[in-house]
């Protein structure tokens, strides 16, 4: 219990003054929840038709409500028009179930999947775009974050976790889903697990069997002087999701994004950004900025181009392969050559290409 106080307490932020469009609500209509966790959602009266969803989970002592005050994410709704899913934890003590084998597999029927659950209740009932979901936290919330990230990756684009841990560093055998207080492992929060980035990787990949498809972008926040989570645990996590996206250090960026932090950037910033804190502790405070730009909501990245912009991208990557000799198979639509592609632009068949990436699979030779 002293643990828990000194986490809600590390994580008492400041409220936000700025006027809203609209108001947190509890959705009381949301009952796929096998572990009891409920949902709450903002949605701005600026909303896009076919908006983006944020999902920003709470640290342990932590409610929906004290998050949506605490952060800023429902004020940038605002502007940009997406949806903000706070899921409020079941559990006497406030934490997520991040340490039994059901949240951390696909379909395991924890947590986890309760949450899922809540996006695809945004997706039919609010209008949410189920291409575009994006999950950040802090705490046990940033656990659950990686939890998220691993465990469902054809759900989520991106992630943002302030002060976790890598996905699968808290389990504890024998832990359930439905436990008052979720399982805790010392070893984890003490920066002391420590395993290669292989086997992080093959750790992450285990928790969704079978699964090809395309992996969560990550930005991992962390305070040197954390004493509750520690610092080591950065390490581990950008070892685990530099093997899961393929990719190594290649910079590292001091005072970025301001004074005292140090970006680390690993391949070309495209899929995993680390940040290092310089003695900050636990609560390293929430860039929301720093986010909705990683999630390609402040900013136009070229997997959210809208159609016919994407369209035309798409068109010219397939002219370059049809020279090449190649075809590609993009959202479904096989383009043999210019001409149909062109067609298919046309009669806007190609509005909609994200399922598997802009560019993925079934390379063939043309005969």
């Amino acid at each position: 219990m002293r643990f828990l106080s000194a986490v809600a307490a590390s994580f008492a932020l400041g409220g936000v003054a700025n006027a809203l469009t609209s108001s947190l609500q509890q959705v009381t209509g949301f009952t796929s929840t096998p572990t009891g966790a409920k949902m709450y959602i903002y949605v701005p009266t600026t909303k896009k038709a076919l908006a983006p969803i944020v999902v920003a989970i709470h640290y342990c002592q932590g409610t929906a409500q004290a998050y949506f005050s605490g952060s800023q994410y429902a004020n940038y709704a605002d502007t940009y028009g997406y949806i903000v899913i706070y899921p409020n934890s079941p559990s006497s003590g406030g934490c997520w179930d991040v340490a039994s084998t059901a949240s951390l597999t696909h379909n395991g029927g924890g947590d986890s999947q309760t949450i899922v659950n809540m996006v695809n209740y945004a997706v039919s009932h609010y209008g949410g775009d189920a291409s575009r979901v994006y999950v950040t936290g802090s705490s046990s919330g940033a656990m659950m974050t990686n939890v998220l990230a691993g465990a469902y990756p054809d759900v989520f684009k991106a992630g943002s976790a302030y002060s976790g841990v890598p996905d699968g560093c808290f389990y504890v055998a024998g832990s359930t889903a439905n436990m008052a207080t979720p399982g805790w492992n010392n070893q984890c929060a003490n920066g002391q697990l420590v395993k290669t980035a292989q086997q992080w990787g093959d750790q992450v990949r285990g928790y969704y069997p079978g699964y090809t498809g395309p992996r969560p972008k990550m930005l991992l926040w962390h305070g040197t002087a954390d004493s509750i989570l520690l610092y080591p645990n950065l390490a581990e996590e950008l070892k685990e999701w530099s093997n899961v996206l393929g990719v190594s250090q290649t910079q590292s960026i001091a005072n970025n994004p301001q004074s005292g932090y140090t970006k680390l950037v690993y391949g070309d910033g495209s899929k995993l950004v680390g940040y290092s804190a310089q003695g900050v502790g636990h609560t390293v405070p929430i860039h929301e900025t720093v986010d909705l730009d990683w999630f390609c909501i402040s900013t136009t990245c070229a997997d959210t181009l809208p159609p016919p912009q994407l369209a035309y991208q798409l068109l010219r990557q397939a002219r370059h392969l049809y020279h090449r000799e190649e075809l590609y198979l993009i959202g479904g639509n096989v383009l043999e050559m210019d001409g149909q592609a062109r067609e298919l632009v046309k009669q806007g068949q190609l509005a909609n290409t994200r399922t598997t990436g802009i560019l993925s699979a079934c390379k063939k030779s043309l005969r």
